[in-house]
């Protein structure tokens, strides 16, 4: 494929990720991509598991200098990960992807196409699917705004982190990823935001994103309204929002996240996403 931008592939891993997910996410990213990424940066977040570490000299070895991995010897949160792993990638062009998705294999094509004809976007992103076990299982579309972002980003994340492309200028001219719980990307986003950078999403599916009950479990609790609360000020400090806008925020966004996981998943599915009968 002849195209000018060169781009690497971020991803991190933990002990807790499956062994097959990751061999999954590898063969998307690279065997079944029509657009090869020029590398692929994987963090190893803290002591993983014997089957993950043998799951990864496999793909050093089919990949060879494409892969690179750089190992923390402490968990230290996706955050902290990406941090180090954005300032390890060569290119300027970073692909997100997370270790139990999967990519379409025309992902890195299609937006690498679109970034070559609109080169003043600095972050770019998609819709995904979300499935649970098998793709063929498909729960439902979670969309992402194509205009509007400067409204959009008042009261939801513009870009789903997986799909994401970055530039990795704009990113470090933010300040890069930051530590924080569950929100390190929209952390960053309200950043780079605040500093011009621009927004948009391809209107089509082109990850795979896994789903399961620890998902919506994952999206609540005290912890998480603490996090979402350091992300609320920080959105009225950069006066992306008002101070009525940073009350209504506080307000309905801990009211889900403290309500019952099955609450907050049926809201999460038929509010918050488009369900494949809904298609």
């Amino acid at each position: 494929m002849n195209t000018k931008i060169e781009f690497s592939v971020l991803m991190s891993v933990y002990y807790k990720e499956k062994r097959e997910n990751l061999k999954q996410c590898f063969e998307s990213i690279y065997e079944k991509q029509t657009l090869k990424p020029n590398e692929i940066i994987l963090i190893e977040d803290g002591q993983l598991t014997e089957e993950l570490y043998e799951e990864i000299e496999i793909q050093k070895i089919k990949l060879k200098e494409i892969l690179r991995t750089i190992k923390i010897e402490e968990n230290s949160g996706l955050g902290n990960a990406l941090k180090i792993g954005v300032l390890n990638c060569k290119y300027d062009w970073i692909a997100r992807m997370d270790t139990d998705d999967i990519a379409y294999p025309e992902r890195f094509l299609k937006q690498v196409t679109f970034l070559e004809n609109n080169p003043q976007v600095d972050v770019l992103g998609s819709f995904m699917t979300e499935f649970s076990g098998e793709i063929s299982n498909k729960i439902c579309v979670k969309d992402a705004p194509l205009d509007r972002i400067e409204k959009f980003i008042k009261y939801r994340s513009p870009i789903n982190h997986p799909s994401a492309f970055l530039r990795k200028s704009k990113v470090l001219e933010a300040g890069n990823y930051e530590e924080k719980f569950i929100i390190e990307d929209y952390y960053l986003w309200i950043r780079m935001f605040s500093i011009g950078a621009k927004f948009t999403n391809i209107p089509e599916e082109l990850i795979y994103f896994r789903v399961d009950d620890n998902t919506f479990k994952r999206r609540g609790g005290w912890k998480d309204v603490k996090a979402e609360w350091i992300l609320q000020e920080k959105c009225l400090e950069l006066g992306i929002t008002n101070r009525i806008e940073f009350w209504e925020n506080i307000i309905l966004k801990t009211i889900v996240k403290m309500s019952p996981n099955f609450i907050r998943k049926f809201i999460y599915l038929n509010f918050l996403r488009k369900s494949e009968s809904k298609k």
